[in-house]
């Protein structure tokens, strides 16, 4: 072997391999199915070959995450298209930057045999929510579709507890309910639910979770790396439901339940198959409507609000 050669096979196995990037990432709630792409992504690798290290955090106050990515304590966190939209108008450095859930998943959530037969007849009554200033919104928003006010209900907040606290009577309602989760939750629980949806109660359609990053700081290589890892870990899922199933069970005792697997079914066809594909009039349609509910005192224009990061 030549002088030259030996030198550059002593180069190539003395240099250390380059670290991976490290990204934080902060959920919207505990694990669950929603996060499916996420979990999967990360037990196949797909992360590791884009040379990112993600670590995913569950957070311990579902209205947190957006908050510390505007602090800059993480790179990324899940949200809601219409949280964000608020946040902004409140001065956080915040953007959209992909898609998880492409559909609606919320519902205002009753019990089917209840005395609640239209969202009009929660005057006077109470209603649990999880994600404070978002939820009021849309609630307040599905009321004024039946003639009521927000001021016509009582608020709770019973955190993660929506489906629970609506079973024990703790409240005659919950907002932020997903039909793919707490519907199964209660079904298995033997108590009938009733879902009126959002969409079909007055508001626009919208994404349900987002990727947001601090658009003062965000760094777009990294991200777009992590959404390819994303795109490829949905596109195994939709290829392989049952085996990334149990891939995305597989990671926790606690996923291995009915319940889980329920949602799992429910959840697949509303992944958003291109995570960085952005429907602009959707964003500026739920920006009009928000401002024409007075939920905000003025309209921005799309691109302070989400970003195609395939164009950057």
């Amino acid at each position: 072997m030549k002088l030259t050669s030996l030198l550059t096979v002593f180069a190539l196995t003395a240099t250390p391999a380059m670290a991976a990037d490290k990204m934080k990432l902060l959920l919207d709630w505990f694990v669950n199915p929603d996060h499916g792409p996420i979990i999967v992504a990360q037990e196949k690798g797909y992360f590791a070959e884009q040379d990112l290290d993600v670590e995913i955090i569950a957070p311990a106050d579902p209205s947190d995450p957006p908050k510390l990515v505007a602090a800059g304590r993480a790179e990324l966190a899940i949200s809601y298209q219409p949280q964000l939209h608020l946040q902004i108008h409140e001065g956080l450095p915040l953007q959209r930057v992909g898609t998880l859930v492409a559909t609606p998943l919320n519902c205002l959530l009753t019990l089917a045999d209840g005395p609640i037969k239209t969202p009009a007849d929660l005057k006077g009554k109470k209603v649990g929510f999880s994600v404070g200033g978002v939820e009021e919104a849309v609630l307040g928003s599905i009321l004024r579709h039946h003639g009521a006010k927000l001021e016509d209900v009582e608020l709770v907040n019973v955190n993660f507890s929506l489906s629970p606290s609506l079973m024990s009577g703790q409240v005659d309602a919950v907002i932020g309910a997903y039909r793919n989760f707490e519907l199964n939750q209660m079904d298995i629980e033997g108590v009938k639910g009733n879902c009126f949806f959002v969409e079909e109660e007055g508001l626009p359609s919208y994404d349900e979770l987002i990727y947001v990053a601090n658009s003062n700081t965000m760094d777009i290589d990294m991200i777009r790396r992590f959404l390819a890892a994303i795109e490829k870990a949905t596109q195994y899922i939709v290829n392989h439901p049952q085996k990334s199933w149990e891939i995305f069970s597989g990671t926790s005792a606690e996923l291995q339940d009915e319940l889980n697997e329920r949602a799992w079914a429910d959840t697949l066809p509303r992944f958003a198959l291109r995570p960085t594909a952005m429907d602009e009039g959707r964003y500026a349609a739920f920006e009009a409507f928000l401002n024409e509910a007075g939920l905000i005192p003025s309209q921005n224009p799309v691109s302070k609000i989400a970003i195609d990061v395939t164009a950057r």
